[in-house]
């Protein structure tokens, strides 16, 4: 875990004066804040994020966009750093005070505030716990986002990368946990984030698709529709030539089409090894060792 870069712009500002000095050292303390992150010394980190923000409410102006950035940049941190000490409800406030500040900050100035808006959306799906909530709140963020693409930079571009990355992991996590539909959500948030970064299906793309079609297959009544996603890509993958994914494709649309057995022996085999059968096995197998012991015994007396 890292502290986000996002260096202040202080040339508007009088060098003698109070809110220059405020900045200035706000910023210098961020960069030990940063370290101390980095070497996971959260408790000290989260004691010099809180001097920080004291120091901060000296300011003049609150509405003043320098103030503002330094202000969304320590909730960042905060909410980092109370993750990392498990105050998960702390973080999440931070998290939405941060989104209030940074989002409006965004819309004033995209080029430059636009990387770290996607950015704090990463931050939310990896530290909401209630993955609805996560899901909402990336919906609604998402919205505010589509005046960020008008102006696609090589920041933009590698912070929705993380998020993306982000994503998929909080869906495979999820459908290893069983929790099929609710990873449906996040693979499928991770791939309109990725198209509407690159405008286009590329590799990335066929292969969320492909995570998220087998993760369809394992639910019955979703195969079908999983079929169909894979046909879709399917083409994109020849047209990139892209071997492997094809290959991926194809195996997966086979697995899919294999018709099941109505009465698979195998499930015949475990429906019989019901806990009274068992039970009875258990309790037949008791008896007969009891017998067995009672027989060796008699033989004994009679020697």
């Amino acid at each position: 875990m890292a502290s986000i870069d996002l260096p202040l712009d202080l040339k508007a500002f009088d060098k003698k004066g109070n809110d220059y000095n405020i900045l200035l050292l706000a910023e210098q303390s961020r960069g030990a804040i940063a370290s101390l992150m980095e070497d996971e010394r959260y408790m000290d980190a989260l004691e010099r994020s809180v001097a920080m923000m004291r120091d901060l409410r000296e300011f003049s102006d609150f509405e003043n966009k320098e103030f503002r950035a330094i202000f969304a940049a320590t909730l960042f941190d905060l909410a980092e750093i109370h993750y990392s000490l498990k105050d998960y409800r702390q973080s999440e406030k931070e998290l939405e005070t941060l989104f209030k500040v940074l989002g409006k900050l965004a819309k004033e100035d995209p080029e430059r505030f636009g990387e770290f808006h996607i950015l704090a959306m990463e931050l939310a799906a990896r530290i909401i716990r209630s993955r609805k909530k996560a899901i909402e709140t990336l919906i609604k963020e998402k919205l505010n986002t589509e005046a960020l693409y008008e102006k696609v930079n090589a920041g933009i571009s590698s912070a929705t990368d993380r998020l993306v990355e982000s994503l998929r992991k909080v869906g495979e996590l999820m459908a290893a946990s069983g929790a099929y539909k609710e990873a449906l959500k996040f693979y499928a948030e991770a791939v309109k984030f990725s198209k509407d970064r690159s405008g286009k299906v590329g590799r990335l793309e066929i292969a969320l698709t492909i995570e998220m079609a087998e993760v369809m297959s394992r639910v019955k009544s979703m195969r079908q529709r999983a079929r169909r996603l894979l046909a879709a890509v399917l083409p994109h993958a020849i047209a990139l030539e892209i071997v492997e994914l094809e290959e991926q494709i194809i195996s997966l649309m086979e697995m899919i089409d294999k018709p099941e057995e109505q009465t698979p022996r195998w499930k015949t085999f475990l429906n019989s090894l019901s806990y009274s059968n068992l039970k009875s096995y258990i309790s037949r197998g008791e008896s007969k060792q009891e017998e067995s012991s009672a027989g060796k015994e008699k033989e004994e007396s009679e020697d």
